[in-house]
């Protein structure tokens, strides 16, 4: 059961972070000197415009895995959120997330952080952010699964742990399509790796075989994120209501004679989300990030009769030829391939 949490839940929330933080060497935990709003924590953040939830043991599965007697189980605390408004610019903080070691792989956390991110919605929220030390890497993925990416450099807390902390946030209403830099990149491997397996199953890929390895698509990504970090290459990330739900590449290490040229592609936007506008803003802002790259000519190599060709005319895209055989498909036959100019 997630229910709004209260000051009386003090010593649940000492025993959450408490447990967590005890994990890893060299983190401090004490309350007093440096946590006292742990004793009203529920206050604090109704101060500050938050809201804070409590997660408590409902049934037998969560009572056992505790290795505690079902009758001590019971309405034990299994994991925390909150959340609070962060100054005029329609952004909301995702704060003390944090789960019994028993609550981890059962959902829980999904259903924390959504219970977050709808309140923070509802109440005008636009995008999300928040912070997580640089030691807890669980964390860093299960955020990343999320749809979260890093942005910004680090922070350095000055507190007995001397913590250095992530940054990570993401778009929360609408669709928004923003471009991402070797450390956003780097963290939304995860995520656009499902993207492309979902992608590659549907077919029409010109670059991948079916059925598409997990890891395999992980790798194209960290080679992604290496060209990124060197400026050889865009990377534009779409969000639809708060998922990361396509992605489009743009090349920009063409010839040294040939600077005013770019390519386009993989472009890609999960099956699950297509018909929702995401395609075409991919493609309109790539357009926009290479006009302001001096990249006048762009150009996109597509399998004749995927869904992309009706979105590039549509967008003002010319075709400037087909070549019969130039591609081959997933099973090695040859395909028909279409290349489309902009410029």
């Amino acid at each position: 059961m997630i229910r709004p949490g209260n000051d009386a839940d003090g010593p649940a929330y000492i025993r959450l972070i408490g447990e967590a933080w005890a994990e890893f060497p060299g983190v401090i935990f004490d309350v007093d000197a440096e946590l006292p709003e742990l004793h009203h924590l529920a206050s604090w953040f109704a101060a500050s415009g938050g809201m804070l939830w409590l997660a408590e043991a409902r049934d037998a599965t969560l009572g056992q895995a505790r290795d505690a007697p079902l009758g001590q189980a019971r309405d034990a605390p299994l994991g925390m959120v909150a959340t609070r408004p962060l100054g005029s610019d329609s952004a909301w903080e995702i704060c003390r997330m944090y789960l019994d070691r028993a609550a981890r792989g059962t959902g829980l956390a999904q259903r924390l952080l959504a219970t977050a991110e709808a309140h923070a919605r509802a109440h005008g929220a636009q995008r999300m952010v928040l912070w997580t030390d640089t030691r807890f890497e669980a964390a860093h993925r299960f955020y990343e699964k999320q749809s979260y990416v890093r942005q910004g450099a680090m922070r350095i807390l000055d507190d007995l742990s001397k913590s250095l902390e992530f940054r990570y946030a993401k778009p929360l209403t609408g669709l928004v399509v923003d471009i991402l830099d070797g450390a956003a990149a780097s963290s939304a491997e995860r995520r656009l790796a499902e993207i492309v397996v979902a992608s590659v199953a549907e077919g029409g890929s010109l670059h991948w075989r079916r059925p598409l390895a997990d890891e395999r698509a992980r790798a194209v990504w960290k080679e992604v994120a290496a060209d990124v970090a060197a400026q050889h290459r865009l990377l534009l990330a779409a969000w639809a209501e708060g998922e990361l739900a396509g992605v489009m590449q743009i090349d920009l290490a063409q010839a040294q004679t040939q600077p005013h040229r770019a390519m386009l592609g993989p472009w890609l936007v999960h099956p699950a989300l297509r018909g929702k506008g995401v395609g075409r803003a991919l493609l309109a802002r790539a357009e926009q990030a290479a006009a302001r790259l001096g990249r006048r000519v762009l150009s996109l190599e597509t399998p004749a009769g995927c869904q992309g060709e009706r979105l590039l005319r549509a967008a003002g895209w010319r075709e400037a030829g087909r070549i019969p055989g130039h591609a081959l498909d997933e099973a090695g036959q040859a395909i028909e391939a279409v290349t489309y100019l902009r410029g």
